[in-house]
C-alpha cells in the first residue's frame, strides 16, 4: 500500500493512518573491494566482541564505530595463487588460473537471479582504474566476466538520461532481434540434443537454461526501457582520466553507487578498485608515490613503501567512512549492507587467507570484532549466505559455505 491512502466520499477525504502491512524498505548491497588490500597488522583491530579496541586503520571510522563489524579469520577454502584470486572474492571458486580453470557465479548475480529484475537494472558492476577485460567483481552462472563500467559519465547516462523516442525504437528493435536469434539457437539444440551423450546432454540443459533466463532478462528490459528513468538529484560528473588520480576516482565512483542505490535504479552494486593496474598515484596534493600501487605492496619492510602504503590504506578508510556517513545522512545505511574487503590478506606475501573484510549498514547489529581461527578459516561465503537472507533471498548455501556466519544478528 502507498505510505497514505485517502477514502473519498460525498465530497469528503479522509486521511487513514498508515498500516502495518506497507511495502518495507527495500534491501541493498554494495560491495567494495581493493584487489591488493590493505597492511593486515595496521586493520585488524585488538580483543574480541564489543569490547575490542579500534585498530589504527579503524579510527577513521570511529563515528561509525555502533554501524559496523570487522571480521577476523575469513577467507574462501581453497582459494589460493596471489593476485590471481581477485576475480574469486564474490565466487569463492577454486583452482583460480590454474589449467582447465572456470570462474563460478558470483554473489551479486546469484543474488540478482534470486530477486528477478525489481528494478531497471538488476545489478550494477563498477571499476577504478580496472584492468575490464581480465578483472571483476561479477560473474555469471557459466563463469563469464562481466566487464565493470569504469566511466562516471556513461554510466550517469544509464541512470539519467532519458532517450528520445527514437533511440528508445530502436533499443527496441534491437532486444527483439536478439530474441529471435535466441529462438534460433533453442530451435538448432533440438535438432541434434539426441544424438549426445550423457555428460554432453547435461551440459546442453544447462546452456538452454542460460538462454531462456536471458530471454526472461530482455523480456524485462523491453518494459523497462519504456518507462521514464528517474530524476538525478546532482548533475551530470566529469570523467577522471589520469589514473594516477587513484582515490578521487574512487571517491567518484562511489558516490556513482550511491546515485544509483538512491534512486532505486539498482539494489546490488559491486564496484573493483584495481590496485593491481594502477601505476604510480597521488598520495596527497601533489605528492607521488614512488612506485605502482602494486610495487609498494612488496614493501620488504621498507620504510618508506610502508608509510606511503599506510596513507594510501588510511584514504581508503576515510572513503569508506564518507560514504557510510552520507548514505546515514539519507536514511539509507540502515538498509543498505555496505562491504568492504579483498582476496589478499598479505599482498606482501601473496596469502590468501585471514582476508580484512568488514560489513556496514543493513540493519545488523554491529559494534563488535567478530573472531574466527586464523589457522583454519570460517568461510567467507557464511557472511554472503546472511547477507542475502538479508535480502529477503531463501537460500541455505553459496558456493563454499557452510551456513550462516554465527555472531552477526539483525538488530
Amino acid at each position: 500500500m502507498k505510505r497514505r491512502t485517502f477514502l473519498r466520499g460525498a465530497g469528503v477525504t479522509l486521511a487513514l493512518p498508515v498500516f502495518a502491512s506497507a511495502a518495507p524498505a527495500p534491501r541493498r548491497m554494495l560491495l567494495i573491494a581493493n584487489n591488493l588490500g590493505v597492511l593486515p597488522k595496521l586493520f585488524f583491530p585488538g580483543g574480541a566482541g564489543r569490547e575490542y579496541a579500534l585498530s589504527p586503520y579503524l579510527t577513521e571510522l570511529a563515528e561509525h564505530r555502533e554501524e559496523f563489524t570487522v571480521f577476523s579469520g575469513l577467507s574462501h577454502p581453497g582459494v589460493a595463487g596471489g593476485h590471481s584470486a581477485d576475480n574469486c572474492l564474490l565466487t569463492a571458486a577454486r583452482g583460480a588460473f590454474k589449467s582447465g580453470f572456470r570462474n563460478s557465479i558470483s554473489v551479486d548475480q546469484f543474488a540478482a537471479e534470486k530477486l528477478g529484475q525489481v528494478t531497471r537494472f538488476p545489478s550494477l558492476n563498477l571499476g577504478v582504474n580496472i584492468d575490464k577485460g581480465n578483472r571483476s567483481l561479477s560473474w555469471t552462472r557459466d563463469g563469464v566476466l562481466l566487464p565493470a563500467e569504469d566511466s562516471a559519465t556513461k554510466l550517469y547516462e544509464r541512470l539519467f538520461v532519458q532517450g528520445d523516442k527514437e533511440s528508445v525504437a530502436r533499443q527496441l528493435h534491437r532486444l527483439e532481434s536478439r530474441g529471435s536469434l535466441l529462438d534460433t539457437l533453442l530451435e538448432e539444440t533440438k535438432r541434434f540434443a539426441g544424438e549426445l551423450g550423457s555428460e554432453d546432454k547435461a551440459r546442453l540443459d544447462q546452456y538452454v537454461t542460460s538462454v531462456r533466463e536471458v530471454e526472461e532478462r530482455m523480456q524485462t528490459a523491453k518494459a523497462w526501457e519504456t518507462r521514464p528513468k528517474p530524476t538525478a538529484s546532482q548533475a551530470a560528473p566529469a570523467d577522471i582520466q589520469d589514473k594516477k588520480q587513484f582515490f578521487e576516482k574512487f571517491e567518484l565512483m562511489l558516490a556513482m553507487a550511491q546515485l544509483a542505490l538512491e534512486s532505486d535504479s539498482t539494489r546490488i552494486v559491486t564496484l573493483m578498485a584495481d590496485a593491481f593496474f594502477t601505476p604510480v598515484f597521488k598520495l596527497n596534493g601533489d605528492e607521488t608515490s614512488t612506485d605502482s600501487y602494486h610495487g609498494l605492496t612488496h614493501h620488504g619492510q621498507g620504510e618508506s613503501k610502508l608509510m606511503q602504503l599506510q596513507e594510501a590504506d588510511r584514504r581508503q578508510m576515510r572513503l569508506l567512512n564518507k560514504t557510510l556517513g552520507s548514505l546515514a545522512e539519507r536514511k539509507l545505511l540502515d538498509q543498505t549492507m555496505v562491504f568492504y574487503g579483498s582476496s589478499l590478506g598479505d599482498a606482501n606475501i601473496h596469502d590468501n587467507t585471514n582476508l580484512p573484510i568488514l560489513l556496514a549498514g543493513g540493519g545488523f547489529r554491529h559494534g563488535q570484532h567478530l573472531v574466527f581461527k586464523r589457522d583454519n578459516n570460517a568461510p567467507l561465503c557464511n557472511l554472503f549466505v546472511t547477507m542475502m537472507q538479508r535480502m529477503g533471498i531463501e537460500t541455505e548455501a553459496f558456493a563454499s559455505s557452510s551456513g550462516r556466519l554465527t555472531g552477526l544478528e539483525m538488530s
